[in-house]
């Protein structure tokens, strides 16, 4: 049978083995190089494989762990601060703060505008702060309300995350600002209590490593959980109760006597604790957006002043022990001037002749100048040392001044004299009342503490128990009947202080017309249990004097303190004495 040209039998006869194309040479060059190509190509393929896995391996490592590996912080809680009966002056809760991945949030969802106005920003503010690049962290809006926060994760934009935080809350507002101060956003200590005692009470946060996936979901634990160290409460010397009203009573004095401001401290007589220091004006630790440096000083800490006839007992005190006086020793102030180095000293009212106890009741320049004058300048300067003036005081607290108290080798006559009374020395109003347990402890000035204390502590001796008794005594006839402070007196309760009335320095000089009127006493006399302290800063309503401006201050702080305290009066219960005051002469 035929096999005709083109059918299957035809094709499979062709001898292609002798095709020319297979016939012909290939060049070697060719082989060659495809087999080198593909030998560099493997080499590039090791030596990218060893960058990647030897060499750069900790650089991938981050990169890939920045993908899917967050280390979560684990914040403490922040210490309480408590009064000394436990009650809460300052306490951290649980506020959530929103947070996001800017490379997982779309710029343009719809929702993102609704989101803005949840969290009280600008769109475009928020769009800003997503556009950060590569970052993959950035706070959008930090410790917003719960109510907010639960809002804004309820509109399922992706790449906006909850992240609970812990914010500073204080129950008392104003009253107890410059004491506790307050904390930043990030919870460390600003002012007051919260950063003299940062250490103690921030603590130290933790840590957790976790594998998230794409939608931010925790799905395992790459490392063990650090847990957090939360910070120690801190129980402080302060009672609630008794700052709150001694804030409350100097706001009215000040408003009152449209003064500038004023300060008032509340020590307990025996420890040395301090049961209330208050300041007006303040601000609420709670709310400070429109805080002012003026609300931020602590003045009773910070500020230095002269004191003025707060002095006077002291230089009378020094006159006792050294045997240079009695307190019936008489001392002629007629005609009430006293010419020196070409300055006049000046009393209000002229007297004739006074006893030591007399120069203390009228608060006589004149005669506190001559006793002061018949001593020693290193005399007296070694009792105000002693009595803790140019000296910090021991409270661990920001700003603290130790005031002014120059060597005694620089003193001047008028100096020595004009020191008697209050002039040439400065101090806060803290190291003052401090000054004054000198007299409530029977001669020993007791360290001063914002800690609460379990029991009393020893003091520093400055004068013997019978001359601090002595002038204790002359206290009380300051503030009793013919004295300057008849109006601190209170009801029930026994007490001696002494007033002063400064003129304020200006420039070289003094304000014609700016003052500050004092009054520091203790109650009850014969076995004090309180020291306070008032200062208020340029009374302005034509009282002047710290008879009539301060005085009333302390007999009702005096007065509430020690009913709080459970003091039992010591005298029998009448009206009080309704007088003015004798003035001062503000020198």
């Amino acid at each position: 049978m035929s096999i005709r040209p083109g059918s299957a039998g035809a094709r499979s006869s062709i001898p292609y083995g002798s095709s020319p194309l297979l016939a012909s040479a290939t060049p070697v060059w060719r082989s060659r190089f495809i087999v080198a190509a593909l030998a560099v190509a493997f080499a590039a393929l090791a030596a990218r494989a060893a960058y990647v896995q030897i060499i750069g391996n900790d650089f991938f490592q981050r990169q890939g762990e920045v993908r899917y590996a967050r280390t979560l912080e684990l914040p403490a809680s922040r210490g309480r601060v408590l009064d000394r009966h436990g009650e809460m002056l300052a306490t951290s809760v649980v506020a959530q703060s929103i947070w996001a991945d800017p490379e997982d949030v779309d710029l343009n969802h719809p929702r993102l505008a609704e989101a803005a106005r949840l969290l009280d920003l600008p769109v475009a503010e928020l769009r800003r702060r997503l556009d950060v690049g590569e970052r993959n962290f950035v706070w959008i809006k930090r410790q917003v309300d719960d109510a907010v926060a639960r809002r804004v994760q309820a509109l399922g934009i992706k790449g906006l995350y909850l992240r609970p935080e812990y914010k500073r809350q204080y129950p008392h507002g104003e009253a107890v600002a410059h004491v506790v101060g307050f904390t930043n956003i990030e919870d460390r200590g600003q002012e007051g209590v919260e950063l003299a005692f940062e250490r103690e009470l921030s603590g130290r946060p933790g840590s957790r490593r976790v594998i998230k996936d794409r939608l931010g979901r925790i799905v395992e634990d790459v490392r063990d959980i650090i847990p957090p160290v939360d910070g120690r409460d801190l129980q402080l010397s302060i009672d609630a109760k008794v700052q709150f009203f001694a804030y409350h009573r100097l706001k009215e004095a000040v408003q009152e006597h449209r003064a500038r401001g004023g300060s008032v401290v509340v020590l307990d007589a025996r420890s040395g604790e301090v049961l209330a220091l208050a300041n007006y004006p303040s601000y609420d630790p709670n709310d400070r957006r429109r805080l002012t440096g003026e609300q931020l000083r602590n003045a009773a800490l910070t500020d230095s002043f002269e004191p003025g006839s707060t002095m006077k007992p002291f230089v009378a005190a020094l006159a006792l022990d050294s045997g240079l006086a009695r307190p019936d020793t008489p001392i002629q102030t007629a005609p009430g001037r006293l010419q020196m180095a070409g300055f006049t000293i000046s009393d209000v009212h002229p007297y004739d002749v006074l006893t030591v106890e007399q120069v203390i009741q009228k608060s006589s320049n004149v005669g506190t100048v001559k006793l002061a004058m018949q001593m020693q300048p290193r005399d007296l300067w070694e009792t105000y040392t002693r009595a803790g003036f140019g000296h910090k005081p021991e409270v661990p607290f920001p700003g603290a001044t130790a005031g002014r108290l120059r060597l005694y080798k620089t003193w001047r006559p008028i100096e020595q004299a004009t020191m008697s009374y209050g002039y040439g020395l400065s101090t806060s109003l803290l190291q003052l009342a401090q000054a004054y347990t000198v007299f409530a402890r029977d001669g020993e000035r007791v360290p001063v503490t914002l800690l609460r204390r379990e029991a009393p502590v020893a003091g520093v001796r400055v004068f013997s128990a019978e001359t601090a008794r002595a002038v204790r005594h002359m206290l009380q006839l300051a503030a009793g009947p013919g004295g300057t402070a008849q109006l601190a007196q209170t009801v029930g309760y026994s007490v001696g202080g002494k007033t002063g009335t400064a003129r304020k320095q200006e420039g070289r000089g003094y304000a014609a017309r700016k003052y500050r009127a004092f009054f520091v006493g203790l109650a009850p006399v014969e076995q004090p249990r309180v020291v306070i302290a008032v200062m208020v800063d340029e009374p302005n309503n034509g009282a002047i004097y710290g008879g009539v401006v301060a005085a009333p201050v302390f007999s009702d702080v005096a007065q509430q303190t020690l009913r709080l305290l459970g003091v039992p009066p010591d005298m029998r219960v009448q009206p009080r004495i309704v007088a003015e005051a004798l003035p001062e002469e503000p020198v």
